[in-house]
């Protein structure tokens, strides 16, 4: 997070971090370790981990569906978040080794934040989470 105040806490449910931590682990092993997996990271050791059966259903996770807002241009951005083999942009469908991707990770409805993108650093707000796989019981292998 590049942020000149403190970061808003983020959670992340157990098997999110377990299949990102196999995510950078791999990279790792194929010194393939490279700034968004770095980014992804940092976000990891600082969420505090929830069990799915218990995360708030306002919470970004993997595979759920997100609006934005950018805070200086007012453009909203809706997108899923997943893992890197199921990424589409023109489906709407974001990896967590986006830049966005890797920034919104962990933050609820309400929550702001700032994050290093390819134009520079740029404000959010999560204006809605509208479909987490936990809060309907789902979960992924």
């Amino acid at each position: 997070m590049t942020s000149s105040t403190a970061p808003k806490p983020i959670h992340v449910t157990e098997q999110d971090k377990i299949r990102l931590q196999k995510l950078i682990s791999a990279a790792q092993r194929e010194n393939d370790f490279r700034d968004d997996l770095s980014s992804l990271s940092a976000e990891l050791v600082r969420a505090t981990v929830v069990d799915s059966a218990k995360i708030p259903k306002d919470v970004v996770t993997m595979n759920t569906r997100v609006t934005l807002i950018d805070l200086d241009t007012s453009e909203r951005l809706t997108f899923v978040l997943v893992f890197p083999e199921y990424a589409n942009p023109d489906e709407g469908r974001f990896s967590i080794l986006a830049p966005i991707g890797s920034g919104v990770l962990g933050y609820r409805t309400g929550d702001e934040f700032e994050w290093e993108v390819p134009a520079g650093k740029r404000r959010f707000k999560v204006a809605r989470v509208s479909r987490q796989p936990e809060a309907s019981g789902r979960t992924r292998p």
